[in-house]
């Protein structure tokens, strides 16, 4: 049973106008949710926080629409509506901006997606995984096992009975461990929104970024650059991999970056 938030109103993302990747928001939820100076570690219950970006209950009314049960997008020619449940899992339950930001781009960029193995990091609610399996996709899309009930259902309810198994896999993944499960370089595609958010996870996401990666695989990265520590781990991924910026979405501060891994030195 998802818990209920203050609000019951469902978020809606449109474009709006044409071109331009612009939320409807009913209810009069402010347009613009994501917390700029948050301290980590304030998840509910003393919960450690899985994924996204640190967020606490009494944060600012901006943030109103996180506390909703449920979002709606209209994504890849079909309604995607996502459950929701920040007082049970915390900010791994909710949808963020450069989720949806990435969404669009897989959607509207030049990405050929279909028949192609993809994963997803850090799913939370499964929006860029799902939307990747409805463009034809082969996507598996991960999180830490306590994500996975939520991220699961998510899944269930808007991949066709007729696309999985095969389209849309849920599978735990905490980064660096248990590598060996998942085939080394075997994705063409590696996904992740808002993934670059604690500096002690670093050593871990470059090691599974590194492990999953061929020379020929390709890495979307959405995030917002809030903190030192974010171009950090930029300057960390641009030491293994040639890293460019493919988007900047102005309106939410989200940037699209693309990662290749880099040839290996020839011996001298």
């Amino acid at each position: 049973m998802v818990a209920q938030g203050p609000s019951r109103g469902v978020i809606r993302w449109s474009l709006d106008p044409p071109g331009r990747w612009g939320p409807v928001i009913h209810r009069g939820v402010d347009s613009n949710p994501q917390p700029e100076e948050e301290e980590e570690g304030d998840a509910p219950g003393g919960r450690s926080n899985m994924a996204l970006v640190p967020y606490t209950e009494n944060a600012l009314p901006a943030l109103a629409k996180l506390h909703n049960s449920t979002a709606t997008f209209h994504l890849a020619g079909r309604e995607v509506l996502l459950n929701q449940d920040w007082r049970r899992s915390g900010v791994a339950a909710v949808v963020w901006d450069a989720a949806v930001v990435l969404a669009l781009y897989l959607e509207l960029a030049p990405v050929e997606l279909r028949g192609r193995p993809v994963i997803e990091l850090g799913a939370g609610t499964g929006l860029v995984g799902i939307v990747a399996a409805l463009l034809g996709a082969r996507v598996t899309i991960t999180d830490r096992e306590p994500a996975l009930e939520l991220l699961s259902a998510n899944v269930r309810a808007n991949v066709p009975a007729d696309l999985r198994p095969g389209s849309a896999e849920v599978s735990e993944l905490s980064w660096g461990s248990g590598l060996e499960r998942y085939p080394a370089g075997g994705f063409d595609l590696v996904l992740g929104a808002d993934i670059v958010y604690l500096e002690d996870t670093f050593p871990a996401l470059l090691a599974t970024l590194d492990h999953l990666c061929s020379d020929a695989t390709a890495v979307l990265l959405a995030c917002k650059l809030r903190y030192e520590r974010d171009s950090r781990f930029l300057a960390l991924l641009r030491a293994r991999f040639s890293v460019e910026e493919v988007h900047f979405d102005r309106q939410r501060d989200i940037h699209v970056y693309r990662a290749v891994k880099r040839a290996p030195r020839a011996e001298l």
